[in-house]
């Protein structure tokens, strides 16, 4: 059986922060895990001539001294997908190349359309991990956050394990700020306020989570500590108003149970508003009106990066309807009402 030659590879930016046995599941596939242990413990392969381990942290620029090999190693067993990249559509690398907001060399910002979940799961075989896997040729994009399949807006994606680490957890901390613009049905009690209101699994609901939308949420006393900010940006008399919600924590569907606890649910959001979500005698879209509007994210760089993602066709059309004024975004993005 043919051996390959003792090889040293440097660790490319993307891995940097990625564990050493996961580094080779990418790049040495046919590897067993076994194997692998093996030749860590008897220092055959080694991280910048130092023994290292199976979860030993890479860091970029690092060389890894890799032994002779069987040549099986370099290939992914039958049946495996490791490293394959799922072929995409043109209308997919199409809507993916639009759908791009920002990027630099740790992260891509995308304005996600409504109606395409983020992660798979039963029943859902087109997502947006899956795509944006066969969306580059070079590396991998990490999500680190997530939306609703129906709610529209910025998403997240990293482009190393080291970025991917340092951008969730600034999300766990509410160190990313995040505004989402909503219509809702009727009127908020006050032009601003809180919404603080536990939130906790509905009984009887189904298994699964929000990709399946399956999963149903309702505010209990017994449910976990949620919180989220409002501001009404106008009205449309007491029919319908225009929303900023910034979420202070970040429990599963917390907007839409929030809206709907206030006595104003998401304007299309049947699951949580029933007939009570939609407009009688006007020509609206029914799909849900909620849209992850902006982000500021702390960067190592710039300080503070304002990521902003222009509404979805059947939000704009909404808001013509309505009379809503979208000149007055702008001033209204940089005001950040939230701090």
């Amino acid at each position: 059986m043919s051996k390959t030659a003792v090889t040293q590879e440097t660790v490319a930016r993307e891995f940097d922060g990625q564990r050493l046995d996961r580094w080779f599941k990418q790049h040495r596939p046919g590897l067993s895990f076994g194997r692998l242990s093996k030749l860590l413990r008897t220092g055959q392969i080694r991280v910048d001539s130092k023994r290292a381990k199976p979860d030993t942290r890479l860091a970029a620029g690092q060389v890894i001294r890799i032994p002779p090999l069987d040549a099986e190693a370099l290939v992914a067993p039958a049946g495996s997908a490791a490293g394959a990249r799922p072929a995409l559509s043109e209308a997919d690398r199409d809507m993916l190349d639009d759908a791009l907001v920002y990027e630099d060399d740790d992260l891509v910002a995308l304005n996600k359309p409504p109606g395409l979940a983020v992660q798979g799961g039963s029943g859902t075989s087109r997502h947006l991990d899956g795509l944006v896997a066969g969306w580059r040729k070079q590396g991998r994009l990490r999500l680190v956050h997530r939306l609703d399949k129906d709610t529209s807006g910025l998403i997240l994606l990293a482009k190393s394990v080291g970025a991917a680490n340092r951008l969730t957890q600034a999300f766990k901390a509410g160190e990313i700020e995040k505004t989402y613009w909503a219509i809702v049905v009727g009127r908020p009690p006050y032009m601003s306020g809180e919404i603080k209101a536990p939130i906790a699994k509905m009984p009887g609901g189904r298994p699964g989570g929000a990709s399946t939308g399956a999963e149903k949420m309702m505010v209990s006393d017994g449910g976990q500590f949620a919180l989220t900010h409002y501001q009404v940006l106008d009205r449309a008399g007491k029919r319908a108003a225009w929303l900023a919600l910034s979420p202070r924590t970040g429990r599963t569907h917390q907007l839409r149970v929030h809206c709907q606890h206030m006595g104003t649910p998401i304007l299309g959001d049947g699951k949580y508003g029933a007939q009570e979500a939609f407009l009688d005698g006007l020509d609206l879209s029914r799909k849900l009106h909620l849209h992850a509007r902006q982000l500021l994210v702390p960067h190592p760089e710039l300080g503070e990066l304002r990521l902003t993602a222009d509404l979805p066709a059947h939000m704009a059309a909404t808001f013509e309807t309505l009379g809503f004024s979208l000149s007055e975004a702008r001033d209204l993005d940089e005001e950040a009402p939230w701090r």
